[in-house]
């Protein structure tokens, strides 16, 4: 069988599909953002976000995201109008949507393991572990564990777990 052939087999669909895929893989990113916040319970607001990134003259790509997914929302960068994002920040939405897509279409990336760890951060939070402070210090461990092991965020790990544990395991060390 040919490439060719292979391709006609493909629905419409599907081949839009595929294409999305390569496109995540190359402009697309997952991240559990951790923003401090002195009024949350734990001191730290820790939310999944999925965002795909695009020249503002290639908007039609981030148009096929709106028609895949069936959801999201495009807007300029800030600091850089240039540039669109295509954006789901509902956890809901990300364990509906996205999630399944990754498992499905992500499979051979490059960056599979983040996907992993971003689905099973997902699921903890679909189970409520979120609303504990060891489940949300595991959700920060799995955060920190993606996108180069966590070399871009603001903080250490230790002061975000210290922040999340502390006062709620006494006498109990904090585990790394």
């Amino acid at each position: 069988m040919s490439a060719g052939n292979q391709q006609e087999r493909l629905s419409s669909e599907e081949r839009k599909r595929w294409f999305l895929a390569g496109l995540i893989e190359g402009e697309g990113s997952c991240t559990i953002a951790i923003k401090r916040h002195a009024t949350q319970r734990y001191g730290f607001y820790v939310d999944p976000e999925f965002f795909i990134y695009q020249h503002k003259n290639r908007r039609a790509v981030l148009d096929l995201a709106v028609e895949v997914f069936k959801t999201g929302r495009i807007f300029p960068k800030q600091g850089n109008p240039d540039v669109l994002v295509y954006a789901i920040t509902s956890r809901r939405t990300i364990a509906e949507k996205i999630i399944p897509f990754l498992e499905r279409y992500m499979t051979y990336s490059a960056r599979k393991d983040d996907y992993a760890k971003f689905g099973e951060a997902i699921r903890r939070f679909e189970a409520g572990e979120h609303r504990t402070a060891e489940g949300l210090a595991k959700i920060v461990r799995l955060a920190y564990g993606m996108n180069h092991e966590g070399k871009q965020r603001q903080r250490p790990l230790e002061m975000v777990l210290d922040r999340i544990l502390r006062g709620h395991m006494p006498d109990t060390p904090i585990q790394r």
